[in-house]
């Protein structure tokens, strides 16, 4: 039995990221693309592609569409796990463009909401799933 991280926070991601030029923030990406799939997949018949994947290749190779869509893609598959699973919090693809993708308009500081909301969920689903393999 594996016990999921439930330590996740904005302000931990940014400073870690802003110090180690990106290195924290992709493989905190890179668990949050594997834990999901660990949680989810059983359950939806899903797999996220892994962070790695879209980050180092397909970003690049698609001039940033791939990681529109993988963003959209994991923010709904979250929501619907936390809808599943009947934890109060709401996060949706309407949260990764709302905030991340449109809320970069506002100064910067719409990416950051995203990226908060995006820990706060995944602490959220990975609690109840570390409460659920006792």
């Amino acid at each position: 039995m594996q016990i999921l991280r439930t330590n996740r926070g904005l302000a931990k991601f940014f400073f870690l990221s802003l110090i180690t030029f990106n290195i924290y923030g992709i493989v905190v990406m890179s668990h949050i693309s594997t834990e999901i799939n660990q949680i989810a997949s059983k359950n939806d018949g899903k797999n996220t592609m892994h962070y790695c994947l879209v980050y180092f290749i397909f970003s690049w190779l698609t001039l940033g569409i791939v990681p529109l869509i993988w963003y959209n893609n994991i923010s709904s598959r979250i929501g619907n796990e936390l809808i599943r699973r009947k934890i109060p919090y709401q996060f949706n693809a309407g949260t990764f463009w709302g905030w991340a993708f449109f809320g970069s308009l506002l100064f910067g500081i719409g990416p950051l909401v995203y990226i908060h909301k995006l820990m706060h969920a995944m602490n959220h689903l990975c609690a109840d799933y570390n409460k659920q393999q006792e």
